[in-house]
Formats: C-alpha cells, sequence, structure tokens
C-alpha cells in the first residue's frame, strides 16, 4: 500500500505517472512529494512507486 494525500491506495509497482494519469491528475499543473522529497518532472516515468511510499500531490490553481 501506498499513502496518496492521506489516503491508502494499491498502487505499488506502478510508474508514477502512470498512477497521475489513471487517477485524473494532469502532470504539468501538479507537483508531487514522495517521501517528504519533491519528484522531478522529469522523473514521473521512471519513478516506480514502492510499498510504504507517502505521496502529497498537489495542484496548481489560478487566481485574481
Amino acid at each position: 500500500m501506498i499513502k496518496v494525500n492521506g489516503k491508502e491506495v494499491e498502487a505499488q509497482g506502478m510508474p508514477l505517472l502512470t498512477y497521475l494519469k489513471e487517477n485524473g491528475y494532469a502532470p504539468e499543473r501538479i507537483a508531487v512529494e514522495c517521501n517528504e522529497e519533491i519528484v522531478p518532472k522529469a522523473e514521473y516515468e521512471k519513478r516506480i512507486l514502492q510499498d510504504g511510499d507517502v505521496l502529497e500531490v498537489v495542484s496548481f490553481v489560478g487566481g485574481g
């Protein structure tokens, strides 16, 4: 199990980019922290989610 924004989900073994796309996140409009480290967008495809990972996904919101 991994934890995403406080919820436990089954996604271990999956590339981060695949998880994000399957769950409706637009990779160009978010920032991802994995185990308290920011994941560079260039690594989303290579980063394989591991059992016990803790992700925080933050969406950018514009306003004015």
